[in-house]
């Protein structure tokens, strides 16, 4: 199996003035299990999904963890990584991305997902070649010749 890395942006949250700590909506909550559900039935091979932290983003990647049966006590495979906040520098992630083996989930924010995504594969962190949505997935496969755009999913394109 090719190396993949799945990147997501959190689902639907609070806006700060409902609630500083912005949990994700009910339906923030329920877009975020449809395509979860989805990913399940798709058997990604996710080794371990990084979170930025923030509320959101924490119940997002749980979601995913669960449906993805990655929420075993034992082997802690849904972490809070640091880097991925909104304006975190994406070039550490990046370099990090390129010399893991195994498939990756990334749940993170805006501006920094599209900003990932265009470091991996324009290396330019202001290229990016895809639009992220709540929910979605952007699924990197790497190659020979660095990463590319293999598919993606949004709850929009999901019926």
């Amino acid at each position: 199996m090719k190396n993949r890395v799945y990147l997501v942006q959190h689902g639907q949250a609070k806006d700060k003035e409902e609630d500083a700590e912005r949990p994700l909506t009910p339906e923030g909550r329920r877009q975020t299990a449809r395509i979860a559900e989805l990913a399940a039935r798709l058997d990604l091979g996710v080794a371990e999904i990084w979170h930025s932290g923030k509320t959101r983003a924490a119940e997002t990647a749980a979601i995913f963890g669960s449906a993805l049966g990655l929420m075993n006590l034992e082997k802690k495979s849904v972490l809070a990584v640091e880097g991925l906040n909104p304006t975190d520098n994406v070039k550490p992630v990046a370099n990090g991305l390129a010399g893991e083996t195994r498939s990756m989930m990334l749940v993170g924010h805006l501006p920094f997902m599209p900003r990932l995504a265009g470091q991996m594969i324009n290396h330019d962190a202001e290229k990016s070649p895809v639009e992220f949505q709540h929910s979605g997935i952007i699924c990197l496969v790497r190659e020979a010749t660095g990463w590319r755009v293999d598919w993606q999913l949004n709850p929009g394109n999901s019926a």
